[in-house]
């Protein structure tokens, strides 16, 4: 089996014409290169030199086999080199599937984070519904999933619970409603909605609250993305049930949130593959999310 010194022992006779300087190019006595080139010679099957009075001249087949042993050693050179800057989390390649409410929010920052720490490595975020989540982690198309659970579990997952939260109400800055602390759902009868798409988690869970005490919705407008249903509401055109980290998105001079009663509460979770196991960089970026988990509970967002 020819061996990576043999490489590059005859790499450096070709490139330098001599065993001395090939001997010093790879810290090597001059012996040693001989019997590196002619151990070589022997594993390959043809004339690598013509040796004449102790001098060795490059046959016509070394020229042209050299220009294989550069690109083998080259893709050693590479492959060490990825190995290297995989084991220091400095490339590589993400796949986070989440739910529209994180992509919106803490999910940001710490992509942002992440890839000043880690520049070498690409983080692609897919906003996703539940059931669009689940079907990535069944068919293992994503490396990891963030999600709230609402009692739903994910099929061929993994999850680990990250903190829990409750559901808040936002509304108008000029809101009647603002005057009470607390919201109780059915003071919220007579009201006009801005609401997350049908298929969202706390949609389904506010729709079936909404329906054992007998309140009929007016919904104004649906959106998939909290983003926007928060800027609906700050431009007064009713009010909406939201994550609690729908505050970081609050002009405060806009709009405001109250607690209900009863409270609607779940899981941030995480959702891993089953019989996945996570990558240095994946478990470098988990690292940052639950940085982020940890600021939103400082900020008592989540607790």
């Amino acid at each position: 089996m020819i061996k990576q010194r043999e490489l590059e022992a005859f790499d450096a006779f070709m490139r330098l014409g001599n065993m001395k300087g090939a001997g010093e190019l790879l810290g090597l006595s001059q012996p040693a290169i001989s019997r590196l080139l002619v151990t070589f010679e022997a594993q390959i099957g043809f004339a690598l030199f013509v040796r004449k009075r102790n001098r060795l001249t490059p046959t016509p087949e070394a020229l042209q086999y050299h220009q294989t042993v550069q690109r083998t050693l080259a893709a050693l050179r590479d492959a060490e080199e990825e190995a290297v800057a995989i084991a220091n989390k400095k490339t590589g390649h993400l796949v986070i599937a989440a739910q529209p409410v994180f992509c919106d929010t803490f999910l940001l920052d710490a992509v942002a984070i992440f890839r000043e720490k880690h520049p070498g490595v690409s983080v692609k975020l897919v906003d996703v519904g539940l059931e669009e989540m689940t079907r990535m982690l069944a068919e293992r198309t994503c490396d990891m999933a963030l999600g709230i659970t609402l009692d739903a579990e994910a099929f061929g997952a993994t999850a680990t619970t990250l903190a829990r939260c409750e559901a808040c109400c936002i509304l108008p800055i000029d809101h009647p409603l603002n005057e009470t602390d607390v919201l109780p759902l059915p003071r919220l009868r007579q009201e006009t909605f801005i609401d997350l798409s049908l298929g969202s988690p706390l949609r389904t869970r506010v729709d079936f609250l909404m329906q054992t005490i007998d309140v009929k919705r007016e919904i104004a407008a649906e959106m998939r993305n909290l983003r926007g249903v928060v800027k609906l509401v700050e431009m007064g055109m009713g009010l909406a049930i939201v994550d609690p980290v729908a505050c970081r998105l609050l002009d405060p001079d806009k709009a405001v949130t109250r607690p209900l009663l009863p409270s609607i509460s779940w899981e941030i979770a995480q959702f891993v593959p089953r019989d996945r196991q996570i990558s240095a960089v994946g478990q470098a970026f988990l690292e940052v999310i639950r940085t982020e988990i940890d600021l939103l509970k400082e900020q008592k967002l989540v607790v």
